[in-house]
């Protein structure tokens, strides 16, 4: 199987602090992994170094697109040359432009994908028309395929939570990516959005051919699509396997879910 991420001993210093300390995690094409643990375990900051807004201090992060023959380094990438290469993420705190449309929202993630540079901007040549319409109608169609075809014309802070949620998905999706990152997707959502949440992740990864790396604290979520856990604790990995091994891992139990569950 494909291995579309492979990190190694990524480390990450702030000063006299190691908040990621030598962790090795893989994904593989059509997988849902998740990364799991407590607050401050380090997650996030793990996301932040695969997508370019943190230099590691230590350790190599190479992904390989599928169809491509040679994997390509992210260390030392800015984040707008980590999308172009196939990864996408969406934030722990919601990111919108909220004074912007729904529609606006998405489109503007286009710009990676577009051709049309500031002379095609200012003439609005014939080429420049038609791209505009293309990226119109394909972000009317990610719309459409997270449930907010209906809300295309509204304001992004007037949509519920959960939509807004969704919004995020799509507007990351809007830049083709291979392997989808999602900080804490289900964050604020109540156990019918989770649900849909559920229902969604598992569609991107069927139906739109894009693996799935996820931090999430909603264990009914992760066991219920996940294929395999990361779990980290201080900065470090403590246990890595399938949703059974880890439900029963006694570390993990220790350090983070604090009791037994039904995998």
């Amino acid at each position: 199987m494909l291995q579309v991420l492979d990190i190694q001993q990524l480390t990450m210093d702030f000063g006299g602090l190691r908040a990621i300390d030598g962790v090795d995690l893989k994904v593989h094409q059509g997988e849902i992994v998740a990364l799991i643990g407590p607050n401050g375990a380090g997650k996030t900051t793990f996301f932040n170094c695969v997508t370019g807004v943190y230099e590691p201090t230590g350790g190599r992060m190479t992904v390989r697109p599928p169809g491509k023959n040679v994997a390509v380094s992210l260390n030392r990438l800015k984040p707008n040359i980590v999308t172009e290469h196939g990864l996408a993420r969406t934030f722990q705190n919601i990111r919108l432009f909220q004074n912007m449309t729904v529609l606006e929202n998405v489109m503007v993630a286009r710009h990676c994908r577009t051709r049309s540079g500031i002379l095609g901007a200012v003439f609005r040549n014939a080429g420049t028309r038609r791209e505009e319409q293309e990226t119109v109608d394909f972000s009317y169609g990610l719309l459409e395929k997270v449930g907010l075809q209906g809300h295309v014309n509204d304001l992004a802070r007037e949509l519920p939570y959960g939509a807004q949620r969704r919004l995020e998905i799509a507007r990351a999706l809007a830049t083709e990516p291979f392997l989808l990152l999602l900080d804490e997707p289900a964050a604020g959502m109540n156990p019918r959005e989770t649900s849909e949440l559920d229902t969604l992740i598992t569609r991107i990864r069927d139906n739109e051919g894009v693996s799935i790396l996820l931090i999430e604290h909603d264990m009914k979520l992760v066991m219920s699509i996940s294929q395999r856990i990361y779990v980290m604790d201080y900065g470090r990995l403590i246990a890595q396997g399938t949703p059974k091994e880890i439900a029963e891992n006694p570390n993990v139990i220790k350090a983070y879910l604090g009791e037994t569950f039904d995998a």
